[in-house]
């Protein structure tokens, strides 16, 4: 995943102040997200690529969404 939109997202959550653990929870799901879609660039996605995510994992892995 492109290093600069984590680094972002990390200083996002630190000025939000998210706990350390949930910052540790969130990130590796983005990297499951961005390689889901085969590294599509993040501006192309949209919500629909949301939902195939979340139904991918819902469906065939047993996640909860």
């Amino acid at each position: 995943m492109a290093k600069k939109i984590l680094t972002q997202v990390h200083e996002l959550m630190r000025t939000k102040h998210f706990s350390l653990k949930t910052e540790k929870s969130y990130i590796p799901w983005m990297k499951r997200f961005y390689y889901f879609h085969n590294q599509t660039d993040i501006q192309e996605m949209n919500g629909k690529h949301i939902q195939n995510f979340l139904t991918h994992f819902a469906v065939y892995e047993k996640v909860s969404v």
